[in-house]
């Protein structure tokens, strides 16, 4: 059963409707819902399989989110900078074109550092505002939350955590003013192009005509740009991979020797993304005890991670139409790299 709990730690059986929490904080903790199960099905599903696999949403545990942090400090990963001078340029034209939004919803918040600037944005026209950020990491998401907390007194945040179709289906009925999601980071990148059209549906079914989307897209551009910001020259985007192969350990209690893979990523242009994989250094066997499993590696063996599909503005037009929006307006960083779109939902 999934946990709700308010700031200070109290269960709340019950969910407010939106815009109306019974706290300035409360946490719906529904990645405690069978999760474990889930993992240890999917592990087995993903290592058993030819090639073999795993799911990118198990690199976020504590650690994985710091991690991922760390990556977006990285001087070869352009992508979090890019994005945020946009942010910082344009965030009062964003706020001003959904001039009675009460509401900001974001899918994958993580630490919250770029929301940051939507939210001043807010309280510069000193309006209230609903925060409800989304993440699969409940301890990133709770610290998040309370620094938010400290840094804005008059936020509320009603937050989830879960993935992002547990949290669309969770929300209770909309308030009556418009609302703003937040989808940033290029995540939707991480999704096959079949599945982004899906999940940008998804969003749509939630929301109401009026209410807004603004999606942070990487743009296609050269392979070197591409590859360099998957391969940072400080290995913080391999701890990261590998991190997934350390959360087996811990949780199925598994042997893998995290030393013994390296990081393959590379630009798959006729597909248009970037394609991960830890790559076995020698041959090896590893025995995922949990699962009462084991596994065989060849050297040279690749274990695929995550793709990162990098986007054209007519691609994010198309997508955006075809799930029930219009794009309104899209904005670029400097160096033309990266785009945040905002889109209306249709009539």
């Amino acid at each position: 059963m999934a946990s709700t709990v308010n700031a200070d730690g109290e269960n709340l059986t019950n969910q407010a409707k939106l815009g109306q929490p019974r706290s300035r904080l409360v946490i719906h903790d529904l990645a405690q819902r069978n999760g474990h199960a889930e993992f240890s099905r999917d592990i087995r599903e993903g290592l058993s399989s030819y090639p073999k696999h795993l799911f990118p949403k198990y690199l976020y545990d504590e650690l994985g989110s710091r991690l991922f942090e760390a990556i977006c400090e990285v001087d070869e990963y352009y992508l979090t900078r890019a994005e945020d001078e946009i942010l910082k340029t344009h965030a009062d034209e964003i706020v001003a074109g959904i001039p009675d939004c009460d509401t900001l919803i974001e899918l994958g918040s993580g630490s919250a550092e770029k929301t940051r600037t939507v939210i001043d944005t807010f309280m510069r026209q000193r309006r209230e505002l609903l925060f409800i950020p989304v993440d699969i990491s409940a301890s990133t998401l709770a610290e998040s939350a309370h620094a938010l907390l400290d840094s804005y007194p008059s936020l509320r945040i009603d937050a989830y955590a879960s993935d992002y179709f547990q949290a669309l289906d969770a929300l209770p009925p909309l308030g009556r003013n418009p609302v703003l999601v937040l989808f940033l980071g290029s995540n939707i990148g991480n999704f096959e192009p079949t599945e982004a059209r899906n999940f940008l549906s998804a969003i749509r079914r939630v929301l109401r005509p009026e209410d807004v989307l603004l999606l942070g897209v990487d743009l296609k551009k050269d392979r070197q740009t591409l590859e360099a910001a998957y391969n940072d020259s400080l290995g913080v985007t391999r701890a990261f991979i590998v991190n997934e192969l350390g959360r087996i350990n811990r949780e199925l209690n598994a042997n893998f020797d995290l030393w013994a893979f390296g990081l393959r990523s590379f630009f798959n242009e006729q597909a248009g993304r970037v394609e991960v994989y830890l790559e076995s250094l020698r041959a090896q066997s590893v025995e995922i005890r949990e699962l009462n499993m084991s596994i065989h590696l060849e050297a040279g063996e690749r274990i695929y991670v995550e793709s990162a599909y990098k986007y054209d503005l007519n691609d994010l037009r198309r997508f955006g139409k075809e799930a029930g929006f219009d794009l309104e307006q899209t904005w670029l960083d400097k160096q033309k790299r990266f785009s945040s779109n905002l889109f209306r939902a249709a009539n």
